[in-house]
C-alpha cells in the first residue's frame, strides 16, 4: 500500500517516557481542500465532523490562510491549497525502516539570505520598532534547492533522514500528489481536547535560540546563559503575553494560566526556550473558533500581531507556504469528541516538482544583533544541511604492532557523534571490527580509516603509516572559515568541503591555519594547531569553532596546553607554533 502520510508526534502533557503518537496512513477516504479564504472555515468544520463520526484527518494550512480569519493579517498570495487535509477511515502502524529504501537525495542549498540585504531588514525594522510601530517581528527568508530527477521513494528517505537530524518533536509527512510535506517541527502550535461541555487548550510557543555547547559544562551554561538572557526572556513574554489575549477569545473567564515559562528545550543544534499558555475552551468552540482565534501563531509573526505580519509581508519577498502555518493531526476520541494536535511547521521541507524549499526564521527585538541572529540562522538551517547529504562518522587512528595508539579516546569521539547525528551505536560490533583489523595487521605501523555510516555499520581500512616530519610549514588562510560553528566542524565526518576548499596548493605547505568569522584562530584542516603565546604553550578554545582532537585531548589532559582565544592581531606575540593530532603527534611548525 501506497502511505500518503505519516505521523510522529510527541505527547504534550507527557514526560520523556510518555507515549508518542506514532501512525501511517494509506489511501485517504477523501480529501478536503480550500483555495479562498471563504472555505477555509468550512474545510475545518468538515475536518471537525469527520472525526466526530471515527475519522482521523491529517492536513496544513498555510500561513497565508490567515486572512480567511482576520482580513488586516497581511499575506503574499499563496502558492498552493490555503488547506488541505485527508480523511482516513484508520491508523495504520508506523512502518519499519526497510533496507531497500532509497539512499536521501544530496541538496545543494541556496542561502536564505545575502548578508546585505539581511542587515537592512534587521535595520528597517529595529527602526520601526524606535518608531512604536510594534514590539517584535519574526523575519524569515526561504532557502531552495533543486532536485535531479529524484527517484520514487526518495521525499520518504529524506524524511527519515530529517528525522534523525531532528529527533523527536512534532513530525509529519503528507504526500498530496502535488507536493510532498516533510515536517521535523520541535513546536507545538496547540493541543486541543474538545468535548461536548467544554474543552481544554495548550499553547506552547517557542521563543528565544541559543547554541548548544561544545563540552556538557558549556552546553549547561548556554542553556543558563538563554534562560536568564533579558533580551530572550523579553521576546518570550511578548508572545507569551500575545498566546494569552489570543486563547482569552476561546477561553471560560479566568481560565487562562501561564504554568510554565521559559523552559529550555536540548535540540541538536540549538536550544530552544518555551512557555505554556493553557485554558479552557467554552461549550461549543469549534476547530474553525479555534484556528479564528489563534492563527497564525504568534511565534511565527511577532508582536502585536496585525502590524506585524504587515511589516512582514512589506519585508519578505514571497508567501511563506506550509512554513509558519500549521500542520498536524484530528483524531477521534470514540465518544463524539475530538483531539486535535498541530505542529508550528518551522524546519520544514516541501517538496514540489523539481525544488526543494525550506524557510529559517528568527524574532527581531530592539535588542537584536545582526551578527547574532545571522549566526542563529546559521545554527537553524543546521538540520536540513545535515540530512540533506550523505556521510560517514570518521576516526584516523594509529595501529602499532597491534596497538591501537589513543584507542578509548577515538571510540569516545565516534560515540559523541552518532549521539549528536542519531547514528546506531553498537559498541561490540565496533569493537570487534577493530579487533579483525588488529589480527590482519599484528606487525608495523598504521594509518586506519574507521568509518560508521548511517545505519550503524562499521568499517575499517589500513594503509602504511609513514613517519612524521621533523617540522611543517603552515599558510594562514586568506578568509575565515564561514562553517567554524557547523556540526561538520565539532565532529569529524567524511562531508570535508569545507575544509577541503583551504587545501594548499602551494609545494611545501603542509597545512593551513583557519580562523573564524570573529577573527580567532581555530585549527588546522588536518590537525589542531598550538602557539607558545607569551611563554605558555595555548590552543584554541573549542567555542571558537574547530574540532576536538584526540591529540589536543591528550596535550591538555597532561598539562603540555591550555585552552585560550588567539585572535589574529595577536600573531606578534606567537613564539612559536605547532601541528598536533593523534595520528602524527606533536609536530614543529612555522606559519608563513
Amino acid at each position: 500500500m501506497h502511505l500518503t502520510a505519516k505521523i510522529d508526534f510527541s505527547d504534550p502533557h507527557g514526560g520523556p517516557d510518555a507515549t508518542r503518537l506514532r501512525h501511517a496512513f494509506g489511501t485517504p477516504q477523501h480529501i478536503l481542500t480550500a483555495t479562498t479564504w471563504s472555505e477555509v472555515p468550512a474545510v475545518l468544520d468538515g475536518v471537525q465532523a469527520a472525526a466526530e463520526k471515527g475519522a482521523w484527518c491529517i492536513g496544513y494550512l498555510r500561513y497565508e490562510a490567515a486572512g480567511a480569519f482576520d482580513i488586516a493579517l497581511r499575506t503574499h498570495p499563496a502558492d498552493g491549497p490555503l488547506a488541505w487535509f485527508a480523511v482516513y477511515g484508520q491508523a495504520l502502524p508506523w512502518p519499519e525502516d526497510h533496507p531497500t529504501i532509497p539512499p536521501a537525495p544530496t541538496l545543494h542549498w541556496s542561502a536564505p539570505a545575502q548578508r546585505p540585504v539581511f542587515d537592512a531588514a534587521l535595520h528597517q525594522i529595529q527602526q520601526a520598532i524606535a518608531n512604536g510601530e510594534y514590539y517584535q517581528v519574526n523575519y524569515t527568508a526561504q532557502m531552495v534547492a533543486a532536485i535531479d530527477g529524484m527517484a520514487h521513494g526518495a521525499a520518504p528517505a529524506l524524511f527519515a533522514a530529517l528525522q534523525r537530524a531532528q529527533p523527536g518533536g512534532y513530525a509529519a509527512y503528507i504526500d498530496t500528489g502535488h507536493e510532498q510535506v516533510l515536517s521535523v517541527s520541535p513546536e507545538l502550535f496547540f493541543d486541543w481536547h474538545s468535548q461536548p461541555h467544554g474543552g481544554e487548550i495548550l499553547a506552547r510557543p517557542m521563543k528565544g535560540t541559543a547554541p548548544r555547547g561544545h563540552t556538557p559544562e558549556q552546553d549547561t551554561a548556554q542553556a543558563t546563559a538563554l534562560r536568564n538572557s533579558p533580551k530572550e526572556r523579553a521576546e518570550n513574554v511578548m508572545i507569551v503575553d500575545l498566546l494569552r489575549n489570543d486563547l482569552s477569545r476561546l477561553a471560560t473567564p479566568g481560565s487562562v494560566q501561564v504554568p510554565r515559562l521559559f523552559h529550555t528545550q536540548a535540540l541538536p543544534a540549538v536550544w530552544q526556550m518555551t512557555s505554556d499558555v493553557q485554558a479552557h475552551t467554552r461549550a461549543g468552540t469549534s476547530l474553525a473558533q479555534v484556528f479564528g482565534a489563534l492563527f497564525p501563531c504568534g511565534s511565527v509573526t511577532g508582536a502585536p500581531k496585525v502590524r506585524a505580519m504587515q511589516a512582514i509581508a512589506a519585508l519578505e519577498t514571497g508567501p511563506r507556504g506550509i512554513y509558519c502555518g500549521a500542520l498536524g493531526v484530528v483524531r477521534p476520541l470514540g465518544d463524539g469528541s475530538i483531539h486535535a494536535t498541530f505542529n508550528v511547521p518551522i524546519r520544514t521541507v516541501v517538496l514540489q516538482g523539481n525544488q526543494a524549499r525550506c524557510g529559517i526564521g528568527s524574532g527581531i527585538t530592539a535588542g537584536s544583533q545582526a551578527s547574532a541572529e545571522w549566526n542563529e540562522w546559521r545554527h537553524k538551517r543546521a538540520f536540513v544541511e545535515q540530512a540533506s547529504m550523505s556521510f560517514d562518522l570518521l576516526e584516523t587512528l594509529a595501529l602499532e604492532n597491534g596497538q591501537w595508539r589513543h584507542g578509548t579516546d577515538h571510540l569516545a569521539r565516534l560515540h559523541r557523534a552518532a549521539q549528536h547525528f542519531s547514528y546506531p551505536w553498537d559498541a561490540p560490533r565496533i569493537h570487534q571490527c577493530l579487533a579483525d583489523l588488529a589480527q590482519a595487521q599484528p606487525q608495523g605501523n598504521w594509518r586506519v580509516r574507521l568509518l560508521l555510516d548511517s545505519s550503524g555499520q562499521p568499517s575499517a581500512q589500513a594503509f602504511t603509516l609513514e613517519a612524521s616530519p621533523p617540522q611543517v610549514r603552515l599558510q594562514l588562510a586568506t578568509q575565515p572559515l564561514a562553517e567554524a560553528h557547523s556540526p561538520f566542524v565539532h565532529h569529524k565526518t567524511t562531508h570535508r568541503a569545507h575544509y577541503d576548499a583551504f587545501t594548499p596548493t602551494l609545494a611545501g605547505i603542509y597545512d593551513t591555519v583557519l580562523y573564524n568569522e570573529e577573527g580567532e584562530i581555530t585549527e588546522c584542516t588536518r590537525g589542531n594547531v598550538a602557539m607558545l603565546l607569551d611563554g605558555q604553550w595555548v590552543t584554541p578554545a573549542l567555542h571558537c569553532g574547530l574540532l576536538p582532537g584526540v591529540g589536543r585531548a591528550v596535550a591538555l589532559r597532561n598539562g603540555r596546553l591550555r585552552e585560550a582565544v588567539v585572535r589574529l592581531e595577536d600573531r606578534p606575540r606567537i613564539q612559536a607554533w605547532a601541528f598536533l593530532n593523534s595520528l602524527r603527534g606533536w609536530i614543529a611548525a612555522e606559519l608563513i
